[in-house]
């Protein structure tokens, strides 16, 4: 694990070299953003809508007995941009988007198409690498964004519309803006980032690490998932230490 942890870091440095090249590569930068954004938009636009209903569905009914209704548009806010959003999103991106760039690239890998590309001399770094990480980097803030708005009004139709809640989607929303600040969304999109790289880089390290056969492919997509999630968790503590800290 280290000394895998230790390759991904030196492909992030290789990948930060090749940045001067990307105007050269914005047709395959564009081409996977809208990729990536095509395929997880819709999923992560339905899960984020039942996400914020779930939370004002199990905190509301508790709130409004104690007499907090005010209490339920703060804590769905905060808890959307925060943590539930960049989280589930992340999570959402590293099983959909970051599976298929790893059975892509172990697929090219395996029938030595990477190999050819160096026989031409064309670095699969520039060509393959730099592409993905720079659209899932822009495209996972993205759709943090979207989630975090469609979970907000995930939480006020269920706030509205459940009986043992019952306050008005107005109410909900003004209470949501007095908590939720521009540092508060800034937090989200950050840890966003974050996970996108880490996302990119696990994903292409494994699938241009990926050997043998169909198999080895199969093997490597389940490395890349498990890898992003555990990573996704573990940063998700040490970047909410952080902003602790700078608040």
């Amino acid at each position: 694990m280290i000394r895998s942890i230790g390759a991904m870091i030196m492909l992030g440095i290789d990948t930060l070299r090749a940045l001067p090249y990307t105007w050269r590569e914005r047709e395959k930068v564009l081409a996977a953003f809208f990729e990536i954004g095509n395929a997880s938009l819709l999923m992560s636009c339905i899960l984020s809508m039942f996400i914020g209903g779930v939370l004002a569905l199990q905190s509301g009914p508790v709130l409004v007995e104690r007499g907090l209704p005010f209490v339920i548009g703060q804590l769905v806010g905060l808890s959307m941009c925060k943590e539930l959003g960049p989280v589930m999103m992340a999570i959402l991106i590293a099983g959909r988007v970051g599976s298929a760039m790893t059975a892509e690239l172990g697929s090219m890998r395996v029938y030595q198409e990477v190999d050819a590309l160096k026989t031409m001399k064309i670095n699969p770094i520039h060509y393959l690498v730099l592409p993905r990480m720079i659209a899932i980097t822009f495209a996972l803030p993205m759709l943090v964004i979207f989630s975090i708005l469609v979970g907000w009004l995930g939480g006020g139709l269920v706030s509205m519309t459940n009986s043992e809640i019952a306050i008005s989607y107005q109410n909900y929303m003004n209470n949501l803006r007095i908590a939720v600040e521009w540092p508060d969304l800034a937090h989200g999109i950050s840890k966003s980032m974050v996970f996108a790289v880490v996302i990119g880089l696990v994903s292409c390290y494994e699938g241009l690490q990926t050997s043998g056969g169909p198999r080895a492919i199969g093997q490597a997509v389940t490395q890349s998932v498990v890898k992003s999630i555990v990573f996704i968790l573990i940063l998700d503590y040490f970047v909410t230490r952080l902003f602790i800290f700078i608040e």
